[in-house]
């Protein structure tokens, strides 16, 4: 290994670290490195080790990831007692507050996303493997000088104490423990697998807590803990219509809601009663997730999307979906348009390419959305449509692709819904399609009538 100072030291401390080391995996300045902090106070390290005890027998690998996780979260629980752990998030630095992300809690078991790369989680950097357990440490010492003398052997003692550290919890946790976290993540991926030959495309399990905690470590929706405090459960009601589907590892029947493929279900309710929340934690769907961390038993297909206003150039973007023509400003044809798209346009080029590309489901948030894409307004031009008339006059134009949309006041767009879910005080209720149409009409009926009263006087 090349470089100076640390850096450059950074093969010495392997040869001090020894058999700890997996130097078939080292990947110099990514995965093994040593340097000084930027204060002086404290040296920062990576390396990947090999702790050569392989997963317990009767654990299916396809879920090994959750193994990896119980060990992974057990080591982090164990950093403050053992002196060998320390290192992890840095507790013997003036500044430990510096590496806290190495013991941080994470919940999250597997995701493609690439969110929370800075905690230690399972990934393709933590695994099994059939000659044991691979995974790559980061943490930090206090500074011990130059690394001239035996400083580098000394530094590559203490990750060999480490990786002794990692073994010696892994011999303390119970199989059972793996095997159930294993279970659990393959419980979510084979149920993943299994959605589209039940037709859906998103279950949502009784009992689920999609409300998340934030940390300086877990901003990210996707990778946030569960609530502290009071947490209301998620149950589907039954006017909805109840799915039970079967956990395929633990050979658990469970029941939820359903997203079907293909359908418009709408997520109303007043403001600030979940309808944001329950969305990001559909999309966290995609993810497989620890016990604990409330999302557990939502699981959905991969590669859904996301549709929200926004500004971006646009190069030849096909938005006749919605526009008939375009407005002044922008050049080409609707089919392919050329100029700096608004907030409404930016959006009508992320549906129509998820309607094109077959996405399986889109997630719309009013909250993030151009209300004038989706429902009408008085002044609104003739040769835009938006998605309520669209869903109204030729629903076939969405595809193959489930569409979920959270509102509290889009009514002519909940109108047009297959399935409608209202939250109240964070609990799901529901309404049919049929009574909130009624509803609807009686409540454009008052207007009318409020709008004549005002034009006689």
């Amino acid at each position: 290994m090349g470089g100076e100072g640390w850096m450059g030291a950074t093969g010495l401390v392997v040869e001090g670290a020894g058999e700890a080391v997996d130097r078939r995996r080292i990947r110099e300045g990514t995965n093994a490195y040593c340097v000084r902090s930027p204060d002086g106070t404290s040296l920062q390290f990576a390396m990947p080790l090999l702790v050569p005890r392989p997963l317990p027998g009767g654990i299916e690998p396809g879920g090994a990831d959750g193994a990896v996780w119980a060990i992974i979260e057990a080591v982090k629980r164990a950093a403050g007692a053992d002196t060998r752990l320390r290192p992890l998030g840095g507790l013997d630095t003036e500044r430990p507050a510096r590496y806290a992300a190495g013991i941080e809690p994470v919940t999250l078991v597997h995701s493609d996303a690439a969110v929370g790369s800075d905690l230690w989680k399972p990934d393709e950097e933590n695994i099994f493997l059939s000659d044991g357990l691979h995974c790559t440490v980061r943490g930090a010492v206090p500074y011990p000088g130059p690394p001239g003398g035996g400083a580098p052997r000394t530094v590559g003692e203490k990750v060999a104490a480490l990786a002794e550290g990692i073994e010696e919890v892994m011999r303390r946790l119970p199989a059972r423990d793996l095997a159930a976290a294993a279970t659990l993540s393959l419980d979510q991926k084979l149920l993943r697998a299994r959605l589209p030959s039940m037709g859906l495309v998103c279950f949502i399990g009784d009992g689920t807590l999609p409300a998340r905690s934030y940390t300086r470590f877990r901003q990210h929706h996707r990778v946030a803990g569960p609530k502290e405090g009071v947490h209301i459960p998620f149950h589907c009601p039954e006017e909805i219509g109840p799915t039970e589907v079967e956990l395929p590892a633990s050979d658990r029947a469970v029941t939820g809601l359903g997203i079907r493929r293909r359908e418009v279900f709408a997520v109303a309710g007043s403001n600030a009663q979940g309808k944001t929340t329950l969305l990001n934690a559909i999309r966290a769907g995609e993810d497989d997730h620890a016990a604990g961390d409330g999302r557990e038993l939502i699981v959905t297909v991969r590669g859904a999307r996301t549709a929200e206003a926004g500004g971006q150039h646009l190069n030849g973007a096909d938005v006749s979906l919605f526009f008939g023509s375009l407005p002044p400003g922008m050049t080409g044809t609707p089919k392919a348009a050329f100029g700096q798209g608004s907030g409404s346009m930016t959006m009508a080029v992320q549906v129509g390419t998820a309607v094109r590309e077959e996405a399986p489901l889109l997630l719309i948030d009013e909250d993030r959305a151009a209300a004038n894409l989706l429902v009408r307004s008085t002044l609104q031009e003739e040769d835009v449509t938006p998605l309520a008339e669209i869903l109204a006059e030729r629903p076939e134009a969405l595809g193959s692709t489930a569409c979920i949309v959270a509102t509290s006041s889009l009514d002519p767009l909940i109108a047009r819904a297959d399935r409608i879910m209202v939250l109240r005080g964070h609990g799901a209720g529901a309404i049919t399609p049929a009574a909130f149409r009624a509803a609807y009409l009686e409540y454009l009926e008052q207007c009318a009538r409020m709008a004549k009263k005002d034009q006689e006087w």
